[in-house]
């Protein structure tokens, strides 16, 4: 009997805690609704076979129950009963998966007018491309990454020098305009994910992702990684600002073109502090550096910023080591000759200049 309650007793409270859990969906703020409603139908069926096993299972317990005189009757075969567990179980499958295969068809076919927007993942940072007045994404290839060409764009492709870039993890979109999402990746698998437009997918090394989606309620919205991507996959955000048209085509203009990207910056006059320091916060967001180190003391992939400058700090090695500013371009340079202790060497080699290698120190010395 002890059995039959506990059965009874796990429908209900899963019911029950369904009922009243605080945990639902974020509010949808994009043109897919049909995912909440495919998620409502995944959940609807599960949690009607779930009752029905559960409370099938006791009926049988109180049914077949061993009474004295009775002894249950071996049956190997029951072909009438298989054949209503092969017809409800397929009839449950075919209900599970045709609204999602019917939603995610539609998924993958953007209407004509859509704009196109190229999302490009690398450990762990975000980057973003508009075509700008190419009225075309130009090529790229992984052979062209670099430090001055994070989004590995071809320079010798002249729509890819007209194309608009973000290099920083924020990228803004119109109001109820449709977005088609281009994305791929410089190294892992990847997935980008914006909970409140139920839109991701998986990006995989090689290939092209696409989706599409309609923001439909202005605001900011959290992006983030939705796939295991290295150890600093917790840190790998982004923002994507939803504003009304004139305000996006007001951002889209001041964003800087591939070839203004790879024009050689004018040797005007020196930058004063304030300016190295706006650089280097600039530079720690396009090269990824924000994705591992902080700048507020929290713990991340890599020693925290906060206090970094003139802290003794204590290597792998048993060294100690004052971080001062030829400390910190060394480590910058070369980061695995010699690593903080409690850390793995995992912090990739830049591709920096010397001035933007003053510029980063300079930031680096301001968080405090």
């Amino acid at each position: 009997m002890w059995m039959i309650l506990a059965l009874l007793a796990i429908v209900c409270g899963s019911l029950a805690f369904h009922v009243l859990s605080p945990w639902w969906t974020t509010s949808l703020a994009s043109n897919w609704r049909q995912m909440d409603e495919t998620l409502t139908i995944t959940l609807v069926i599960t949690g009607i076979f779930f009752v029905v096993i559960n409370l099938f299972v006791v009926y049988c317990l109180l049914r077949f129950r061993h009474r004295a005189g009775h002894q249950a009757a071996y049956q190997p075969e029951n072909k009438r009963l298989e054949r209503w567990l092969i017809a409800v179980t397929s009839l449950g499958i075919a209900a599970l998966l045709t609204p999602g295969l019917a939603v995610y068809a539609s998924y993958l076919r953007p209407p004509p007018d859509a704009m196109v927007l190229e999302v490009v993942g690398q450990q762990w940072q975000w980057r973003f491309r508009f075509v700008g007045a190419a009225k075309k994404l130009g090529a790229s290839d992984v052979r062209f990454v670099s430090g001055t060409n994070p989004l590995g764009l071809d320079p010798g492709d002249p729509a890819a020098l007209a194309n608009i870039v973000i290099t920083g993890n924020e990228v803004h979109l119109p109001l109820n305009r449709p977005v088609k999402v281009l994305a791929r990746s410089n190294d892992v698998l990847h997935d980008f994910f914006v909970p409140p437009m139920r839109a991701r997918m998986n990006i995989v090394p090689g290939q092209v992702s696409s989706f599409w989606f309609t923001p439909t309620v202005a605001g900011r919205y959290e992006a983030m990684c939705a796939q295991l991507c290295g150890i600093g996959h917790p840190r790998m955000h982004g923002t994507v600002v939803v504003e009304d048209e004139a305000a996006f085509k007001a951002w889209l203009a001041a964003q800087p073109t591939f070839a203004a990207t790879l024009a050689p910056a004018a040797a005007a006059v020196p930058a004063v502090a304030g300016d190295l320091v706006a650089q280097g916060r600039a530079l720690a967001q396009s090269k990824g550096c924000a994705g591992c180190h902080s700048v507020d003391g929290s713990a991340g992939v890599g020693p925290t910023w906060m206090g970094l400058f003139g802290k003794t700090e204590t290597f792998s090695d048993g060294s100690k080591v004052v971080m001062n500013p030829a400390e910190l371009k060394r480590q910058i340079l070369d980061p695995t000759s010699r690593v903080v202790k409690g850390f793995q060497p995992i912090m990739p080699k830049l591709d920096v200049k010397d001035d933007e290698l003053d510029a980063l120190v300079a930031y680096i010395q301001s968080v405090h």
